[in-house]
């Protein structure tokens, strides 16, 4: 046996990690003149500037002279609603196609929709390893937020872009492995080796028998860093510098909302969600005009009070490029039939022809063998 201490292998002991900080320090960022705000992580949504020339005023959309929903047939009311019924395993069609309709209603029924698309702009630090990219920090002042250009989608299409600040690239040391390019490693406390699993660190096996795993040492090399101690940084990934940034993020979103008529058929307004109407009205303009002579006052009403709401809120924090309202209507026929002696109603509506029928007459239990 090898005259060890206490007959334990001899090895250096681990060295206690060492952890630079998780996230930037406040002095790694410059001040730049007119970002004061921007920090790690974003420094979010910058109010867009005071328009330097006259915005253009909202005009009235073109008034349009017919509302008329159109009525379906019966034999329309017929086919959906045997549609309706083959499309339920449990269900029989014989109600459907047998069933004798007694009265078809159609119901006025309006959905108002109102879209505003806007850019918004924030900023944030940013940055990536140093590999010789071209620094121009301080070289001239950096153009302002809203004075960088960006491509914009079509309208109504929500997108984003990010964009490097020109003029803010500057490089620095890097603040997690502390400007050395490698970091201990978290395995080993950065030691390089660790206990051998096989004999337990004590460099034998069974009385005299060296363990052939670490060959009597006790330690065996870490398999994470090789056997080095340390792991290349992952964040400047062994440059040691960082190019340190502003990024611009420019968002484009389309912000919707709907309003529609409450109706006095018994269908639920969240079934007309699934289906479309019919388009009447469409104008779409830099700002909305509320819609005027619409016959419906609820309609009306819900178009002044949303066109408020999105030109006060969005405006605050964005810039308005362009809204769009849409008036649809959403045809709704209720059924009412006779089967077997009892009467019994279905809705159909939308352009789709869906069929609702909570209380279809003939279903029956199925079991799965």
């Amino acid at each position: 046996m090898d005259n060890n201490i206490d007959g334990q292998a001899m090895f250096a002991p681990p060295v206690a990690e060492s952890h630079g900080p998780s996230a930037p320090p406040a002095s790694m960022f410059d001040n730049v003149p007119g970002y004061e705000g921007t920090v790690a992580g974003g420094g979010g949504f910058l109010p867009p500037p005071i328009p330097a020339f006259p915005v253009p005023q909202p005009q009235p959309g073109p008034e349009q002279p017919h509302w008329n929903i159109p009525s379906i047939s019966e034999d329309t009311a017929r086919e959906a609603f045997v549609l309706f019924a083959s499309s339920k395993c449990c269900y029989s069609t014989a109600p459907a196609k047998d069933g004798v309709i007694t009265n078809m209603e159609a119901f006025n029924t309006y959905r108002y929709r109102l879209e505003t698309f806007t850019e918004s702009r924030s900023t944030e630090w940013n940055h990536e390893p140093y590999k010789s990219q071209p620094v121009d920090a301080f070289a001239q002042p950096p153009p302002g937020p809203w004075d960088i250009p960006a491509t914009t989608p079509s309208f109504f299409m929500d997108g984003q872009q990010i964009i490097k600040v020109p003029y803010t690239s500057s490089v620095k040391s890097c603040h997690v492995c502390l400007g050395m390019g490698r970091k201990p490693c978290k395995d080993c406390a950065g030691a390089g080796n660790k206990v051998c699993w096989v004999c337990n660190g004590s460099g034998y096996r069974h009385g005299d028998d060296r363990c052939h795993h670490c060959s009597g040492r006790g330690r065996e090399n870490c398999s994470h860093c090789h056997g080095q101690g340390s792991k290349q940084c992952g964040t400047c990934h062994g440059k040691q510098q960082l190019l340190v940034y502003i990024n611009l993020t420019v968002k484009w979103t389309n912000n919707s909302d709907d309003y529609v008529v409450e109706q006095s058929s018994g269908l639920q307004v969240d079934n007309l969600s699934q289906v479309s109407g019919k388009e009447l009205f469409r104008d779409s303009q830099y700002l909305a005009y509320p819609v005027m002579g619409f016959p419906d006052a609820a309609v009306a009403n819900a178009a002044q009070r949303l066109v408020s709401e999105h030109q006060g809120k969005f405006s605050r924090t964005s810039r308005i490029l362009q809204q769009r309202q849409t008036i649809e209507l959403i045809p709704v026929t209720k059924v009412t039939y006779s089967w077997k002696g009892k009467s019994h109603i279905y809705f159909v509506y939308g352009n789709e022809f869906k069929v609702n029928a909570d209380n279809y007459p003939a279903t029956c239990c199925c079991t799965v063998m």
